[in-house]
């Protein structure tokens, strides 16, 4: 009797855990808090064609994140990652020849799309499930606009280029029960773009690699 009622205990246990497995065909939907931080700062900025000795920073942002997962068997997933627009401060540091080292150049925004395969190597029947994940990135800004402290310097106009690039993550997820788990995730996301603006009748530009690492923690419910 007592073997039985111990390997009835282990059955129920293992039926359990595969209930909260993940399992091919589940849709996965991820939320939670996603910060961002940024490359330091770019290359040296170009004033009329001519390397200066500036750079241009931007700074750190926290958004909601949104993750969006289809599994294609119990171990191989397809997601999507999204989020609400995310907005950075932009700066003019390094040397000061120019003058406008110290300067803050204005305000942007962006929405960083990216699709990845991501690969769950523990079997289904685990409840936490680690995972690494490679994808590809398109992130498009917008709203672009210059500070008062910008336009009253003599800049005008800002412009900066859509990028694609190649992302890479790991993450984990928790079976809490049979459709809730808990996430964390930390990705690399490699974002180039070109910033343009002009001084005066002179055109400014900078190349600037953000390369963000992202980190975002959240729930997540599958059905």
């Amino acid at each position: 009797m007592k073997i039985s009622s111990v390997a009835m205990l282990i059955s129920m246990g293992l039926a359990s855990s595969m209930a909260y497995a993940h399992q091919a065909n589940e849709i996965i939907v991820r939320g939670g808090p996603v910060y961002v931080h940024p490359k330091d700062k770019s290359d040296h900025v170009k004033v009329g064609g001519a390397k200066s000795d500036l750079r241009a920073k931007a700074d750190n942002e926290t958004q909601l994140g949104l993750n969006f997962q289809y599994m294609i068997t119990d171990n191989i997933g397809i997601e999507l990652l999204g989020a609400t627009p995310f907005s950075h401060q932009v700066k003019l540091g390094g040397g000061n020849s120019t003058g406008l080292a110290g300067a803050h150049l204005g305000k942007i925004k962006h929405l960083p799309p990216t699709l990845s395969a991501v690969w769950y190597p523990l079997d289904s029947k685990f409840e936490f499930q680690p995972y690494v994940g490679v994808g590809v990135n398109y992130t498009f800004f917008f709203d672009e606009k210059l500070s008062g402290e910008a336009k009253k310097a003599g800049f005008h106009g800002l412009d900066l280029d859509s990028s694609w690039g190649l992302a890479a993550q790991i993450g984990a997820d928790y079976s809490i029960n049979e459709n809730w788990l808990l996430n964390a995730q930390l990705r690399y996301i490699n974002i180039e773009t070109k910033a343009t603006t002009h001084l005066g009748n002179t055109k400014v530009t900078a190349n600037y690699k953000l390369d963000p690492w992202v980190a975002m923690i959240g729930v997540g419910y599958k059905f």
